[in-house]
């Protein structure tokens, strides 16, 4: 019994030792694998990041460039610089300018719309307004410095009657239908300040053209543009108490922007991803500023040529054409919003890139010409400043309510038909810088 018993307890010895061994040749084997493994797994995952780059810049670019319909247009842009140099056709030159300057104006927006993702509501407002009226903004320059005054005010005019009554009531016609069951509303607090603004901007436009045409300038000339500069910089600091009312001062005056979208998230998730990342987002709207900034010099340089090849007025082209190309990205993103039931946002963008362009734009415009020594001045004319005194009226009156229906839209659109038949048998008095 007793060498039954020694040789159980050697085999279980044996056995135990072996298994032991065995485990440890399995760790020590696991050890050496993980070993071998790490330094080829961390190349590995360095390719893959710069993989995941490179597809991203291609996302990035199939994004913005291929995916957008309206970028069949773009081949327009380099064929009008093409025929600026082969022919002496301004009216091609500045049609195919402006047929190019479209979807750059309409991706500019896009960018930014990607942009406010990153830097919240209230900036990406802002900057929403900022780049939607870069195009507008541009082409002044340009004009400016060429010295057609004339141009200058009749396009930045023709972009505040465009916002106000042509992409306003699009958004609420097309608003209006989507949602017939039920009525829109909005903030009436964000109307009426912007109502305000709009009533001060044609304040400081018709003093200046009531002192020229009453006769009224104690130094003929001198008078109306000095008082134009000063009125430009009370505009100026207007308009910096504005964004500081708005962002700082009273916030919750506009939250209802924000209420809107945490309303709408669960309906709109997929629309409200950013779909580029934020440097991406910095670098096209570099990109697409430069390529608008080099359009906007040929189409400045064929607007007079076009005006007299077409047999149309220079103020119908600066006041219809040129504004319908400029708010291009305003025009879709209010119908967007309008649709979607936001119209908070929708007034944020028609009516508050009006109130930048009248408080900010034409201004800045006032005191670049300062610097420049170009007489540019508040006198808009008054064929110009009765026009839009009675838009600010009618918007004013349509916006006090605080809701919305698509026969408002439609009445804004037919007012802006009227604008547009007035503005085609409009004979400019003023010829300076033609």
């Amino acid at each position: 019994m007793g060498s039954v018993g020694d040789k159980l307890d050697i085999e279980s010895d044996e056995e135990i030792s072996f298994s032991s061994s065995h485990a440890t040749n399995k760790t020590d084997s696991l050890h050496f694998e993980s070993a071998h493994m790490a330094s080829p797994r961390s190349s590995y995952s360095s390719r893959v990041s710069r993989k995941m780059h490179q597809i991203s810049y291609f996302r990035s670019i199939y994004i913005v460039i291929l995916k957008a319909k309206i970028n069949v247009l773009l081949p327009f842009g380099p064929l009008a610089i093409l025929l600026h140099y082969l022919t002496k056709k301004h009216e091609w030159v500045f049609f195919f300018s402006l047929v190019g300057i479209t979807p750059l104006a309409e991706r500019l927006g896009y960018a930014t719309e990607q942009l406010a993702f990153y830097t919240g509501p209230t900036v990406g407002g802002l900057l929403n307004a900022t780049f939607g009226n870069a195009t507008e903004m541009i082409i002044s320059l340009y004009a400016l410095n060429n010295g057609m005054m004339r141009v200058v005010k009749q396009s930045l005019l023709g972009s505040i009657l465009s916002n106000m009554l042509l992409v306003l009531g699009c958004a609420f016609f097309c608003g209006g239908i989507v949602h017939h069951p039920k009525v829109q509303v909005f903030s009436k607090a964000t109307a009426l300040v912007n109502s305000g603004l709009l009533l001060m901007a044609v304040m400081g436009l018709l003093f200046p053209a009531v002192l020229h045409f009453t006769h009224t300038e104690v130094h003929f000339g001198k008078s109306e543009l000095a008082l134009s500069r000063f009125s430009s910089c009370i505009m100026l600091v207007a308009y910096a108490s504005y964004l500081f009312f708005q962002l700082k001062s009273q916030p919750n005056l506009y939250s209802s922007i924000d209420e809107d979208r945490e309303n709408n998230a669960e309906n709109s998730d997929e629309e409200e991803a950013p779909e580029i990342t934020q440097w991406e987002a910095i670098g096209w709207l570099a990109i697409l500023t430069v390529w608008i900034s080099v359009l906007s010099g040929y189409l400045v340089d064929a607007i007079e040529g076009a005006s007299d090849s077409m047999n149309m007025p220079l103020s119908f082209i600066s006041v219809i054409l040129l504004p319908i190309v400029g708010n291009a990205a305003e025009h879709a993103s209010a119908i967007m919003f309008a649709m979607k039931d936001k119209l908070d946002i929708t007034l944020g963008v028609a009516i508050g890139s009006s109130t930048q362009i009248s408080m900010f734009v034409i201004p800045f415009c006032v005191v670049v010409g300062w610097f420049m020594g170009k007489p540019m001045d508040l006198n808009f004319q008054l064929f110009e400043t009765a026009t839009l005194f009675i838009t600010v009226l009618v918007v004013a009156f349509m916006l006090q309510e605080g809701t919305s229906n698509y026969f408002k839209g439609l009445m804004l659109i037919l007012c802006y038909l009227i604008v547009a038949a007035s503005f085609f048998v409009h004979v400019d008095p003023s010829k300076e810088g033609e």
